[in-house]
């Protein structure tokens, strides 16, 4: 990535695998991350540390699931972000639409597929 500014990305995803995955992947790309295990712990870091420029989120997770996650991240920061999900469960864009995210992923997905999203829908 060429900004000199490191953009944030807050990944909610209850696989330690691909949260740390994904976090040396975008990382390599030049973007801060931060991670939660569930959308409980996601809205305590948004209270904490601000809003990212973008959230990968997945949907099926324990605690708080990314559906009650989005609720609550409208109702207290309304649309200061914008969300990408990523899901296995079926009709994954309607889901993603459902919720309001702008974009959406299939796991498995493609590491190339997700960076390309990322960079069509990330914050300027």
């Amino acid at each position: 990535m060429t900004n000199s500014i490191s953009k944030t990305i807050l990944v909610v995803e209850d696989d330690r695998d691909i949260s740390f995955t994904l976090g040396l992947l975008l990382e390599g790309e030049g973007y801060t991350v931060q991670t939660a295990e569930n959308g409980a712990v996601a809205l305590e870091m948004l209270s904490r540390y601000g809003i990212p420029h973008l959230i990968l989120l997945d949907m099926a997770m324990p605690v708080m699931n990314g559906w009650q996650f989005a609720v609550e991240f409208y109702k207290k920061y309304d649309h200061k972000a914008p969300i990408i999900v990523m899901t296995a469960a079926a009709n994954a864009e309607q889901r993603a639409k459902n919720i309001g995210a702008i974009g959406w992923v299939g796991k498995p997905f493609l590491l190339e597929d997700l960076l390309t999203l990322i960079r069509r829908y990330e914050r300027n």
